[in-house]
């Protein structure tokens, strides 16, 4: 009897971390995207937001908590999150050296929240500025995504 009560609740905890490890997105930092997309290249989705941005925060709560957003990031794209205001924070991208303050000056962001899509050869193909709800950001991901991988 306490065999299976052990069992149980030991697979009840492996289902639950399970389900919270798939629900969310898996934000890594732009040099670790540069590193998996050299192993196995996948578009790049730049999330570029600063502390003070309320619409990022709602972003963040909202869509990014959406469960097919999260599916749709997390299958198709390395999502990076990066803080325009971060200077400090340095890693190297094509024999130059960055802050995600510089990145974010280099990829001409002058609003947030604001997203940049990566092909896999790591070019900025397009730019999506502002707040956008689940459905409309999740339409706009498979359009681009659509476009550029045909």
């Amino acid at each position: 009897m306490m065999q299976k009560l052990l069992l149980t609740l030991t697979l009840l905890l492996a289902v639950n971390l399970s389900t919270q490890a798939q629900g969310e997105i898996k934000w890594l930092t732009f040099e670790e995207a540069v590193e998996k997309n050299q192993e196995t290249p996948k578009m790049v989705l730049v999330d570029i937001y600063t502390d003070w941005c309320g619409w990022c925060k709602k972003m963040d709560k909202g869509t990014f908590t959406d469960p097919e957003v999260i599916r749709y990031v997390n299958d198709n794209f390395y999502p990076v999150k990066m803080n325009a205001e971060d200077s400090k924070r340095k890693f190297n991208f094509r024999g130059h050296e960055y802050t995600e303050q510089s990145m974010s000056r280099a990829m001409r962001i002058s609003s947030y929240p604001n997203f940049i899509i990566m092909d896999a050869a790591m070019e900025n193909i397009t730019q999506m500025p502002g707040y956008r709800e689940a459905a409309n950001f999740l339409e706009t991901l498979q359009a681009v995504l659509k476009q550029f991988n045909p």
